[in-house]
This record gives C-alpha cells, structure tokens and sequence, in this order.
C-alpha cells in the first residue's frame, strides 16, 4: 500500500491539515477530530483504497484502515507535521460540535454505564409479571415485595449511577459526583419535604423536590462539578490538595444542586413529561409512529439516546412509558422482517447466511447487524421496514401499548410490555403481526439489487462503502487463490465464547476487520494462541497483533473503546517483534476495574487474513478455558459454524 498517497488524500478530504484538531489511532482505526465537520467528505474517503470503511462514533471520526493503521498513522502525521496529536485519553476535553451533538453524546456516555442496571431491573420487573399474571406468586407477599424493591432499587437510585456515567463524560471525579448525587436522595430530605414549612439555606429559600428516579438535575449537577473541582484543585494547595479539593467540590457543589440546579433540572423535566404527555393525549398515535418509522434514521445518526431521559423519566415516575418502547417495538420487528425477506428472497447464499442471523437479532430486539449489515446497503428493504415500522407505530399508539420495564424491545423482550393492563400484551403482539406481515410484503413486492455471488454486481464498488455481505466467513475463491493451509488457534483467554454480531461495535460485528469470535473474559490474562510474531502493540496495551509461522494474521482487541484509558488497568512488556509461543503471557489487565470505569470487556479474536482460508471455525461454544482450541483455520474443506 502507498501510504503516502493514502494520507494525502485523507487530508485533502478531509479538509487539509488545519482542519484537524486531533488526530489518534487504536489497533484498527485512525481516530480524526476536525475543526470544522463540513469540510470532510466521508463518502470519498470511504471509497479510497485501504479503507475499510468510515465510523462516526463517540464525537470522532474513525477511518477503519485494518492492520496498517500505525503505518497510516505515521505517515498521516509525518504529512501534518505540526499537528500536536494527543495521546487517547478518557480526560481530554470534548470536541467542539453543534449543541444538539453535544447534548446527545452527553446522553449516550452519561446512560451507557447504566444500561446492565435497568435493563437488569427491567427484566425482573418483566419476571414478575409473568409470575403474577399465572398465579405463582402474590402481590401481598413478603418474596414479590423483596424483588420488586431489588428491581426499583435502579430506578430509585438513577441519579447516583447516573452521576457516573456523567463524571465520565466531564472528566471529574466519579466518587464525588456519585456522592453529591447521594445527598440529593438523603433520607433527610425526603423527611424534611413530608413536613413541609419553609425550608432556607443561609437565608435563602430552597425548593425540595425528590430527585428519586431523575436524569437532568445529576446531569446538569456534574457539569457544574467539572467546573468547581478544577477551580478547587487550582486554588488549594499542593501539600493539602488531597483534603482540601474534595472539601470544596462538596461544600460549593452540593449546596448549588439543592438550592439552584436540582430544582431547575426538576422543573425542565416536568416540561419535557408535560410536553410529551399532551402529544401523547392529543394524538397518541404520533410519538409511536414517529419512533416506529424513524428509528433506523436516528440509529444510523447517532441520535437514538436522544428521547431515553423522558422515557426512563416516565419508568420511574409512573411505572410504564410510552416514548421510546411502542415504536422501537414496531421498528425493531419491522427491520428483522425486511432482512429475513431479504434472507428468503436473496440467490446470494452469503448475503442469505448473513440476513439470516441478522434477521432473527433483530427480532430479539438488536438491529445493527441488520441495519448495517443489510437493509442499509440494499436500501428498498430499509424503506419498507420504516414504512412497516411507522404503520406497526401508529396501531401501538392508538391501542395505547405502553412498555413497563427499561428492556430492548423485541420477541425476547415481549414481557416487559405484562402489566397492569392485560390486554397491554395483546395489543403488543398485534403491534409485532403488523411490522412483520407489512414490511415482509413490501420487502418482496419493492424487491432489491441482489449481489451477484461470484464478484460480480457487488453493492460496495457501486458506493464505496464496506460490502453487504461483510461478515461471510467462508471464502468463495477458489483453492488456487491463496496456498493450501490450515492452522489451529488456542483461546487466548477464560470466557464464555459468543459470536462476533454480539460485539457492540460494527466494525468487528459485521467483520470489516476479518471473521473469528468473540469472548466475554472472567479473568485479566491474555496468553498467546499461536507460536509467532508480535506485529501490532500500542502504548494503551489493549491490542495485540500476531502474524503466527503458519501465516494467520491474527488481531486480539481487549474491550471496546478501551483505547480511551490510555494504558490504564492494562500491564505488559510486549514489544512490536517479539516471538511468543503458545500459553505466553501477553498482557495481564483489571478486569473488574475496567467494568468499573465504564467499559464493555467483551475481546473480539479476528483472524485478519481470513479471506485467505476457505473456513473459519469455531471449535467450541459457551465457557471455554484458556489454551482451548478455539478456532480452525483451513483452506481445503467445510463451511464455519462460527
């Protein structure tokens, strides 16, 4: 590859080199900041050749190169020459971007820690419903109550573990965030509120509210924070900064959130509920249609978090809501339907496989791969799973569907729509039977451009954009394209083995990068499965690139965005050239801290070069132990169950 060339026409699209505030690179992508967002031209660097494909996430701009990302890099930045790049790192500041991209990437980092909470709670709020509604469990009893009170606990205490996600995001202390937010739940004041009586603070009159179950006062609240902790670390002196900062971060902090800040949150909060609630009694059918026909729209714009606060407002408020659930129902259902149909309908048997699996994820209420993978690249089928979305919508709106628990909607996810309502579930189905028999029937009536199998109308020379059928692991070239070889690769790591549509990050989940597996670690040792190279080591440690004597090109990624801290919990001696053998310790990391900090340890294992490999194939599935087989690499026979 021409590197030079390749950076060079980076910068020219992507606005010259002035236009970039910031430049990185982790294992597989360049990640660009720019200075002014119009002046990049996405599609065209998408089509160059070495680009993988293009990832707007995060408030950055990631081009997927693959494995070659730090010779790009170093000849990107020899082009740039000036450019100071940082290092990644979780405490620099935040891009500057419009308003409305800065309120919704302060949604997504604030609520993304979060999710294993509610959901969690959601589902057994959802268990609970199942069991009341067949007569094996009472209300009244002392069993019911305990695990209601352990599934509320989420909710009752969403400010706290908001208060982390959003220390995360304005780069402040989490402990101090989560305990100002404390201090707004403090039985204390629930007391003093039940009394009533006027309630002052120095002399000035404070406005109680309970803050149980809020989002906007914790967030506003850490902002403020970010602020005062940088004053009071500049201010106090370095010998008693340790007591000091966090004595005025407290002092200044908690009295504004109780004084100023909560009731103002509380107050635009109960604007936003109101705002919807008079939508919703005007003409309930809108919000539901909108979600149901839009959602796809607001995925692929990194929007979709944008209407969570009002929803999980209404969860923890009046036990249900109609904001987010009733339309992505209809919407998430509608897009397995269309990529099914496209399953059903395609002679392409990788696009088939790939529909297929992505399909039946979509049902259960996960449509990325789906989206991405398919109904995007293919188009019609995108447009009859939002018109069948929108028309699912507009019924879920009118026969009042409501969702009782914070779940991703889908078939799996059918419970959490059992309430106090029975005939709420009814009405959901039906909502289901609609996106499927409508979008199934436009979906086969619009039809699609179907790839040809053999190279030949494929969709992405056509845009430029990563193929449709991306994430196919066995080979269609003949045997002699690529030399006869096979190779066997241990488990680099103690987990349970999932596949890789269950990475929350396209580019490993629709294998841009190369085809393998995925494994959820119990543990923070990371071995070698080959006897090889080191070809691929960053400073932040969560990356380890191998070329073994048999010539796979394998890629081990130790979480998903754990580039941003920097080195942080991660510990190795590993050098770009060193031989390892099987079983050698490559990298030991805290995998409790890094769950802690906010991040998703789920460690994709690509082989990088597996378009060289007739198949590649899991050797095993659920718990496997570390130096297990795991994958076999072969060139002569069969087709992967991976």
């Amino acid at each position: 590859m021409d590197y030079k060339q390749l950076a060079h026409q980076i910068l020219s699209l992507g606005g010259g080199k002035n236009n970039i505030s910031r430049l990185t690179h982790c294992a597989t992508r360049l990640r660009m900041e720019f200075n002014d967002r119009a002046k990049v031209d996405a599609q065209a660097i998408e089509k160059l050749p070495g680009v993988i494909g293009v990832v707007e996430s995060g408030g950055q701009f990631q081009i997927v190169v693959g494995n070659q990302v730090q010779q790009t890099y170093r000849t990107l930045m020899s082009e740039i020459g000036t450019l100071n790049a940082q290092p990644a790192s979780g405490n620099t500041a935040a891009k500057k971007s419009g308003i409305f991209s800065q309120i919704i990437s302060v949604i997504s980092t604030t609520f993304t820690p979060v999710i294993p909470a509610i959901t969690g709670a959601g589902m057994i709020k959802a268990l609970l419903a199942i069991l009341k509604l067949c007569g094996l469990i009472s209300a009244s009893s002392t069993t019911y109550q305990l695990l209601d009170t352990i599934a509320d606990a989420a909710f009752f205490f969403l400010p706290v573990l908001l208060a982390y996600g959003a220390a995360i995001k304005f780069a402040c202390s989490p402990i101090l965030a989560m305990t100002i937010a404390g201090a707004l739940l403090h039985p204390n004041l629930a007391q003093m509120l039940a009394k009533g009586g006027d309630i002052t603070f120095i002399g000035i009159d404070v406005r109680l509210a309970d803050y149980a179950g809020s989002v906007l006062p914790i967030i506003f609240t850490v902002w403020l924070m970010s602020w005062v902790e940088r004053f009071a670390e500049k201010v106090s002196p370095s010998m008693l900064v340790f007591f000091i900062k966090p004595m005025i971060v407290l002092l200044v902090t908690a009295p504004l959130a109780l004084v100023v800040v909560g009731p103002f949150g509380i107050l635009l909060n109960d604007l936003v509920a109101a705002g919807a609630a008079v939508i919703n009694g005007k003409a309930s059918w809108l919000i539901p249609m909108l979600m149901g026909g839009l959602q796809p729209f607001l995925v692929i714009t990194g929007t979709a978090w944008a209407m969570t606060p009002i929803a999980t407002a209404q969860l923890t408020r009046q036990g249900f809501e109609t904001i987010n659930g009733p339309g992505m129902l209809a919407s998430n259902i509608a897009q397995g339907a269309a990529t099914l149909c496209v399953a059903l309908k395609t002679k392409n048997k990788d696009l088939k496989q790939l529909a297929s699996s992505a399909g039946f994820t979509a049902l259960l209420g996960i449509t990325e791969p789906s989206l991405y993978g398919v109904t995007l690249k293919l188009k019609r089928p995108l447009i009859a799973a939002m018109i069948g979305g929108g028309c699912a919508g507009i019924y879920a709106g009118l026969s009042g569907v409501v969702r009782y628990a914070f779940v991703s909607p889908g078939l799996a996810a059918l419970p959490a729509f059992i309430g106090d309502n029975p005939m709420n579930i009814v009405h959901a189905l039906i909502t289901c039977a609609i996106a499927i028999v409508v979008t199934f029937a436009l979906t086969w009536f619009l039809g699609f451009d179907d790839p040809q199998p053999e190279g030949g109308d494929d969709l992405s020379p056509s845009d430029g954009s990563p193929s449709a059928i991306a994430t196919p692991v066995t080979n269609t070239d003949t045997p002699a394209a690529h030399p006869q070889k096979s190779e066997t690769l241990r488990s680099p790591l103690s987990g349970r083995i999932v596949p890789l549509s269950s990475v929350p990050d396209d580019v490993f989940s629709l294998g841009l990068l190369g085809q393998g597996v995925a494994i959820i670690p119990d543990r923070g040792v990371l071995l070698s499965p080959v006897a090889g190279e080191v070809v691929t080591f960053l400073p932040s440690k969560h990356a380890v690139g191998i070329k073994s004597d048999e010539g796979a090109e394998i890629l081990i990624h130790i979480g998903i965005d754990t580039v941003n801290l920097a080195g942080q919990y991660f510990t190795s001696s590993l050098q770009v050239g060193d031989r390892v053998s099987p079983g050698d310790e490559l990298v030991s990391f805290d995998l409790a801290a890094i769950i802690a900090a906010g991040y998703d340890p789920i460690t994709p294992v690509l082989v990088v070069n597996s378009e060289e490999y007739r198949a590649v194939e899991a050797l095993a599935d659920g718990q496997i132990a570390t130096g297990a087989d795991l994958l076999a690499l072969n060139s002569q026979h069969g087709e992967t169950t991976a």
